[in-house]
């Protein structure tokens, strides 16, 4: 079954190729689909490429000032928070689309903010999905309150998640304990402040409207990790993963075509190594980056709007 994701720009594909000709031809979530039997097989085997030289106006520079490597992250944020948020959103077959509720969590003391804070209300949240018999789904960003910071001057964290549960199943109040359908009493998930839930009439709308003001990163606490994604399934983390892979590869490959295996980019069907599009150099504040090879021009822009599951 085809499901048309109703976005402004599209969502995620695959890109046919003569050695990969299936939708999603092997699931890269744990690992490439199994190669074909060879001496290359047993093994990866390094991509060859020849080195052109380019003029300097070929050469990219990347900044690396704090503010420039906050916006590259905020960017990374949005991108993987926008697509997760829509593969959250497809119904699965035969049932309707998940309910998306929007919970925000707030802390009563402004300096009372810890790491594993929020992991561990989460961990409850999936607890109790698992008493329900229901799917965990979530996507969580973490903010700055503006109008806390702006009358106090304390930069309160507080976090924002958006869960998708089934028609007719009610978002339990984070800060209260609950109950089982066995009558069992559970802690409050969050014992640190106040929440506050309501069914997202947009769905991931909501958290990018947040997301939109985020800028400068510097007034984060040290170890504050800016977003968390749960409940995905291999598919949508196969996409999830395509979104954030260096334009170059997306160029050549699709959704389920490349894998990230020990910090290298690997083709599923041959095991292949891609080598770096480009050499970097270290200059005072900056890396400059210059291309090794042709580059292949974009064959699409974006990935297709509609993704098919078996």
């Amino acid at each position: 079954m085809n499901q048309h994701i109703p976005c402004a720009a599209p969502l995620a594909s695959v890109r046919p190729t003569p050695s990969q000709p299936a939708l999603f031809a092997a699931s890269c979530s744990t690992g490439c689909a199994s190669a074909p039997e060879s001496r290359e097989a047993a093994g990866l085997v390094p991509y060859k490429t020849n080195r052109i030289s380019f003029s300097g106006s070929s050469d990219l520079t990347v900044e690396l000032s704090p503010s420039a490597c906050a916006d590259r992250r905020v960017r990374r944020l949005r991108r993987s928070v926008w697509a997760s948020g829509h593969l959250h959103g497809l119904a699965e077959n035969g049932f309707r689309p998940g309910v998306p509720w929007f919970v925000t969590l707030t802390y009563a003391d402004a300096n009372g903010w810890r790491a594993n804070h929020l992991s561990k209300a989460v961990e409850g949240f999936r607890n109790w999905c698992k008493s329900r018999d229901v799917s965990c789904r979530y996507s969580w960003v973490g903010e700055i309150q503006p109008k806390r910071l702006e009358t106090t001057g304390d930069a309160a964290v507080h976090y924002h998640l958006i869960a998708w549960l089934p028609v007719g199943v009610r978002m339990p109040c984070w800060d209260r304990r609950t109950v089982t359908k066995r009558g069992f009493k559970r802690a409050a998930f969050w014992s640190h402040g106040m929440t506050q839930r309501a069914i997202a009439l947009s769905g991931v709308g909501y958290l990018m409207k947040y997301l939109s003001k985020l800028g400068e990163l510097t007034r984060f606490p040290k170890g504050l990790r800016l977003y968390g994604i749960g409940g995905l399934n291999a598919t949508g983390r196969s996409i999830r993963s395509w979104f954030n892979f260096p334009q170059w590869v997306k160029n050549s490959y699709g959704v389920g075509d490349v894998v990230r295996s020990a910090g290298r980019l690997v083709v599923c069907a041959t095991g292949e190594i891609l080598e770096a599009a480009y050499s970097v150099r270290l200059v005072p504040g900056a890396l400059v980056l210059r291309a090794l090879r042709t580059l292949p021009p974009r064959w699409a822009d974006g990935a297709y709007s509609s993704v098919s599951f078996a």
